[in-house]
C-alpha cells in the first residue's frame, strides 16, 4: 500500500471541521481529495461506487436521511451525482446543530455543473469550502522545508544550502504534483500526467459538456493555453493562436467555463494595490493549469526538452512556483495574486494574508542577472506603495532553481524553490 504523505490540507481540513456543519473540498480529480478527507472521516459514501451507486441515487431522492444516518464526520464522496443530499446536509446541520458533521468532495465546481433546480440553499453559514490542489515540492518531499513563508513574514533573513539540480527541476515540472505519480521510477512517474491528460480529452470533458465537444479542438485549446502559460493573455489572443476559423468565440467560452469547472485552469488574478505613480495596473490573470505537468504532458514535451529550451522552461518554472506558492499560502490565510502595470513594473507572484502583510516575489531560473533585474524590479514596486493606505512588504523575495538561499544586501531575499515550505 502506497504510503500517506502529509498534505497541508489535513490541517486547514482539521480546522474547517472544528468551525462548521459540513466542509465541501473541491479541486481536480486525482489530486488526493478522497484520500485526504477518509484520514479525517468516520463512515464513508461513496456515490460513484458501481455496486451502490444507482442504489443510492435512488435512496437520495426519496429518504436522503438515511443515507446521511452515519458515523460523523461522514464523507460523501463526488456528492454531486445526487445534487439533492447538498440540502439533505445543510438541514441536518441544522437539525444537529454541531460542528464537523460532513465532508463533500467533487472535481467539478460544485454549484455550477449541478442543476441550480436541485440546490435551493447555497449552504452559507453550514458548509464551509476549501480548494486542493496537487502537491507542492514540500508535500512531496522534493523540497527540504529549510526556509519558511511564515518565517520571512516576520522580517527574518535567510541561508540554507539546497542539493538539487536544473534537471531534478525539470523533472518536477514533468512530473507533476499528482500524488500517485511520487516515490515512482521516473519512467513510471512522467507517464501520470499523460494519462492525466489522455483521461481529460477522451472521458472527463465529455462528462462536463453532456459529450457536445470536438477532443481535437479541445486538444488544441490545451495546446494555446499551455504556449500562453503564465503570461496574461487574453481569450482573444488565445483563441487567435488556436485559429479564429477553428473555433467559434462562443465555442471557446464553452470550453474555458468547463475547464474551469473541472479545476483545469486555474488563472492567477491580478493584485490592485495604492501606489504613487500614473501607471495604469493590468486587471488580466496570469494564465494557469492547476498543475505544470499539464502543459508538458499536452506539448508532448519531456525535462530534457525544456533543458534545450530555456525561455519556454523558465515560464513553466513560474507556473509550478505559482502551484506551491499558492498552496503555501492556503495555509497561512492567504492568496496569490500578480501585479503587472502599463510601464513595465511587475511581481510575478503577491502573497496576501487576510491579516493585510504581503509579500513580492519574483521567479527566476538563477542567472546572476536575471536575479540582479528581479530585485531591482521588486525595489522600485515596493517604492511605489503608497503607505498612507497600506503597510510597507513584509518580504521580498526571488525564488530560483539555485542552490542557496540568502538574503542580499539590498534585503531581498533569493530562495530555491525546493527549500520553501510554508
Amino acid at each position: 500500500m502506497k504510503r500517506y504523505l502529509p498534505r497541508i490540507a489535513d490541517q486547514i481540513l482539521s480546522f474547517k471541521l472544528r468551525s462548521k456543519g459540513a466542509v465541501l473540498v473541491e479541486g481536480p480529480k486525482w489530486c488526493g481529495k478522497s484520500t485526504t478527507c477518509m484520514r479525517q472521516a468516520k463512515s464513508v459514501l461513496m456515490m460513484q461506487d458501481p455496486a451502490t451507486r444507482d442504489n443510492n441515487k435512488v435512496i437520495a431522492e426519496t429518504a436522503p436521511s438515511v443515507l446521511l444516518n452515519k458515523e460523523p464526520p461522514l464523507l460523501i464522496d463526488e456528492w454531486q451525482e445526487a445534487p439533492v443530499l447538498w440540502d439533505a446536509v445543510r438541514i441536518e446541520v441544522d437539525r444537529r446543530d454541531s460542528f464537523g458533521q460532513f465532508v463533500l468532495t467533487g472535481s467539478v465546481s460544485p454549484l455550477d455543473r449541478v442543476s441550480k433546480d436541485s440546490i435551493h440553499h447555497s449552504g452559507i453559514g453550514r458548509i464551509a469550502t476549501m480548494t486542493m490542489k496537487t502537491m507542492s515540492l514540500y508535500e512531496s518531499g522534493d523540497s527540504d522545508g529549510s526556509v519558511s513563508l511564515k518565517d520571512l513574514f516576520e522580517g527574518k533573513s535567510v541561508a540554507a544550502v539546497c542539493e538539487r539540480t536544473i534537471m531534478d527541476y525539470a523533472f518536477w515540472l514533468c512530473r507533476g504534483g499528482w500524488p500517485k505519480a511520487i516515490d515512482l521510477d521516473k519512467d513510471i512517474a512522467l507517464e501520470q500526467a499523460f494519462d492525466y491528460c489522455n483521461g481529460l480529452v477522451r472521458t472527463d470533458f465529455s462528462k462536463a459538456l453532456d459529450g457536445d465537444y470536438s477532443p481535437q479542438t479541445l486538444t488544441r485549446l490545451l495546446r494555446s493555453y499551455s504556449r500562453h502559460l503564465s503570461t496574461p493573455a487574453t481569450k482573444s489572443l488565445i483563441r487567435k493562436d488556436i485559429g479564429n476559423d477553428t473555433i467559434s468565440e462562443k465555442t471557446f467560452d464553452r470550453y474555458y467555463d468547463a475547464l474551469k469547472k473541472l479545476f483545469v485552469i486555474e488563472d492567477i488574478p491580478a493584485w490592485n494595490p495604492n501606489i504613487r505613480s500614473r501607471a495604469r495596473i493590468q486587471s488580466s490573470p496570469v494564465r494557469q493549469f492547476t498543475d505544470p505537468s499539464i502543459a508538458t504532458a499536452i506539448l508532448g514535451l519531456g525535462p530534457q526538452d525544456l533543458i534545450d529550451d530555456l525561455k519556454t522552461f523558465g515560464l513553466f518554472f513560474e507556473s509550478m512556483c505559482d502551484r506551491d506558492l499558492s498552496v503555501y499560502a492556503s495555509a497561512m490565510n492567504g492568496t496569490l495574486y500578480h501585479y503587472r502595470d502599463s510601464n513595465g513594473l511587475e511581481a510575478d507572484a503577491v502573497i496576501h494574508l487576510r491579516n493585510g502583510n504581503y509579500g513580492l516575489i519574483e521567479m527566476k531560473l538563477g542567472r546572476q542577472i536575471d536575479i540582479d533585474d528581479g530585485a531591482e524590479h521588486l525595489r522600485t514596486l515596493a517604492s511605489l506603495i503608497d503607505t498612507g493606505y497600506m503597510r510597507v512588504p513584509s518580504f521580498l523575495m526571488i525564488v530560483t532553481a539555485g542552490n542557496a538561499a540568502y538574503t542580499r544586501p539590498d534585503g531581498v531575499h533569493v530562495v530555491p524553490l525546493a527549500c520553501l515550505k510554508p
